[in-house]
């Protein structure tokens, strides 16, 4: 059977969405374009997707990133975002709980709610998904240090609520590596903290079949003003050293490889997004067969959540963001992701009010139900810029690979870690970011509100105002 006739027959097995596939003129589309023997959606090693219907079948997850002073806020707070059309939740956690602090604890003073919600106790969490059905609403958990005990903590709430873990669907971040390369919210040194990572992959391999138990993350890479090319190859590069802890642990690649997930930014650089994903995809799926000797497809299917760039953000014109905001979740979407948060455009004030969350939210759904984008997977596969582009990402994290190679004597795990403790990826990203800053002082990137077109700057939006609480307190936050 050719490449075609295989893509035709995986793609007919999948169920499609009651929707009409046509342009605005009435065009019927096809739900791919290419060459007969040129690689499909759903084939490997898939730069093109990792489903043969993409879009077709289904939405990608619009995962709302929530979570603000107490349980009880957030809770209210997911309760609106699913009411107005979000088909997951992603949790935001304070800075005390993310490193492992109760609320009442000296060094919480003043953090408390404020960047995320509080939870001290299984109490605490129980109210935060208090009345939703965590069999049915898939959650993401944007923790680290502290992400054994926040998942021991979920796992216990839907025991108490009669889930079975069977059907508890989600994620938790538990990606250790990042946060000495970027994040920098860490408790326990790396070594120590792989233990722990890898000890909750094996947890989830037997427990939790719908959980993804790692995301691998390049979101925070990015945002410590790393390239897109540094994000890609950073990111892999951490996925293929905790495959490697997994393997030395005793597990077997395919009982664990196919839960295992990513979460990339979706920045401005519109095609150099798009090509981003792309490679990410293929090179997971070379490595994965080549170097780890996965045998299941589902093990070389690289699958992503994205999120729309903070760190481009501004805070001069805030309403400017909306339209970034727009455009790096199309990015998004070409590029093939599962899952999708779009910040509110009044973040680089503030967490986002209700109004500002909503339109985020609204972002998304105008590019799922009124671009067309959704009806042809990969619409830009076969553009010689987007492939080129694809190309030339790929080699760039081939010689990163290469260099951890050698300094990990042919471990990828030892070359990642002994680049953590030597500094090299903060080195990188450092300079990165400074390189960024000069291009920006001297004008030759414009940064609209920023270094041109400022006519309009200093009216700032409403924002909403989260003043510390303690544990027990009720509510303080309020819209001024």
């Amino acid at each position: 059977m050719d490449r075609r006739g295989a893509w035709h027959e995986a793609f007919e097995t999948a169920p499609s969405r009651d929707a009409v596939f046509d342009t605005m003129s009435g065009v019927a589309l096809d739900p791919v374009y290419g060459p007969d023997d040129g690689e499909f959606p759903g084939q490997w090693p898939y730069t093109r997707g990792p489903h043969a219907s993409m879009y077709r079948s289904k939405l990608w997850t619009m995962r709302q990133f929530a979570g603000f002073g107490t349980a009880e806020d957030t809770n209210q707070r997911f309760r609106q975002l699913l009411s107005a059309g979000s088909s997951g939740l992603s949790t935001a956690f304070d800075m005390p709980t993310l490193l492992g602090c109760d609320s009442d604890h000296q060094l919480a003073l003043g953090e408390v709610g404020r960047a995320g919600v509080a939870v001290d106790t299984l109490a605490d969490l129980e109210i935060l998904f208090d009345g939703i059905d965590l069999g049915s609403v898939t959650t993401s958990m944007t923790i680290n240090s502290a992400a054994p005990t926040l998942l021991a903590m979920y796992v216990a709430v839907g025991d108490k609520t009669g889930v079975p873990r069977a059907r508890l669907g989600g994620t938790i971040q538990n990606d250790i590596l990042k946060e000495y390369q970027a994040k920098k919210e860490f408790i326990f040194p790396p070594r120590p903290s792989m233990r722990l990572v890898t000890d909750a992959i094996r947890f989830a391999s037997a427990e939790l079949p719908r959980w993804h138990p790692v995301s691998i993350s390049g979101y925070h890479i990015r945002e410590a003003d790393s390239t897109a090319a540094q994000e890609l190859a950073f990111t892999l590069a951490n996925g293929f050293a905790y495959v490697e802890s997994a393997i030395k642990a005793g597990l077997a690649v395919d009982d664990f490889a196919p839960r295992l997930s990513f979460f990339f930014n979706a920045h401005i650089d519109f095609f150099e997004e798009i090509a981003k994903y792309r490679a990410a995809r293929r090179i997971w799926a070379r490595w994965m067969r080549d170097e780890y000797g996965a045998l299941d497809p589902r093990s070389m299917q690289l699958r992503f959540h994205t999120q729309t760039a903070g760190v481009s953000l501004t805070a001069q014109q805030p309403e400017i963001n909306i339209a970034r905001v727009a455009l790096e979740a199309l990015a998004a979407v070409l590029g093939g992701t599962q899952s999708l948060h779009t910040d509110a455009f009044d973040e680089a004030h503030a967490l986002p009010t209700e109004q500002a969350a909503r339109i985020a939210l609204r972002t998304q759904q105008v590019i799922a139900h009124e671009t067309g984008t959704v009806n042809v997977a990969d619409p830009l596969g076969g553009s010689w810029f987007v492939e080129e582009l694809t190309d030339e990402l790929e080699r760039r994290a081939e010689t990163t690979f290469a260099y951890l190679g050698r300094l990990g004597g042919g471990s990828m795990l030892d070359g990642v870690i002994d680049a953590i403790e030597q500094g090299w990826f903060q080195s990188e990203i450092a300079d990165a970011s400074y390189d960024f800053q000069r291009r920006l002082d001297a004008g030759t990137f414009v940064l609209v509100g920023v270094n041109g077109y400022t006519e309009g700057d200093g009216i700032a939006p409403s924002t909403l105002s989260i003043d510390p609480v303690s544990r027990n307190a009720n509510s303080l936050a309020s819209p001024r």
